[in-house]
């Protein structure tokens, strides 16, 4: 039941930090919240992701080219321009690792007005912090675990916001049906809407990127 519970709400939570925080208020800027307000989200994102934290500006910045370029040989992460999930996620780890690290320059329109609190930035970048996280998840099976599969489980941990973003650029833009000719191949994925709590609503959001409601 520990393990249960524990893997549930560090998916929901970090899946919560990722819509709300990055994709929502960091990308889009659907809604505003004072400085405060900000430095505990990001906060709450780089707790709940843990080693898995993703820099808000770089996951904003490929966001934003994702959906200017959506689905053409541009987009960063669009399954049409990849074989498999698994090279389409290494290849935008990559583009962020280098957003991240200031290594490569976007183009001015999709920067700006982005939250960044360098010090939590530094810090989630941190391989030393990474493994402790990794390490962390680790104990806690050690600790409660009571079957050996269980343990399989751990490294789903250690990246879990990268899973999330799979799930939602693969399935949300192969698998599904559509309400709008967006001109890509954004669809609404009901099927795995429930493991990302509403953002499998993929064509609704190409066609009103900055509304907050995704099933419009």
């Amino acid at each position: 039941m520990a393990i249960a519970i524990f893997f549930v709400s560090h998916w929901l939570l970090s899946v919560f930090s990722q819509t709300f925080f990055l994709h929502r208020y960091g990308a889009h800027r659907m809604f505003t919240m004072s400085k405060g307000w900000e430095r505990f989200f990001n906060l709450f994102t780089y707790l709940t992701q843990g080693s898995s934290f993703l820099v808000p500006r770089g996951y904003a910045v490929l966001h934003r080219m994702h959906h200017a370029f959506s689905d053409t040989p541009k987009d960063p992460h669009s399954p049409t321009n990849y074989g498999n999930v698994g090279s389409m996620m290494w290849d935008t780890k990559k583009r962020y690792h280098d957003l991240a690290h200031g290594i490569v320059q976007p183009e001015p329109r999709f920067d700006g007005g982005i939250p960044s609190w360098p010090a939590i930035d530094r810090l989630g970048q941190s391989w030393v912090m990474r493994v402790a996280w990794g390490a962390a998840y680790g104990l806690f099976y050690v600790a409660f675990a009571e079957h050996a599969w269980q343990f399989a489980l751990v490294p789903l941990h250690w990246v879990m916001g990268p899973i999330h973003g799979a799930i939602v650029n693969w399935c949300g833009h192969r698998y599904g049906y559509r309400n709008f000719d967006n001109g890509d191949a954004s669809r609404n994925t009901l099927f795995f809407d429930f493991l990302t709590v509403g953002e499998l609503f993929q064509n609704n959001h190409h066609k009103f990127g900055q509304s907050p409601n995704f099933a419009v």
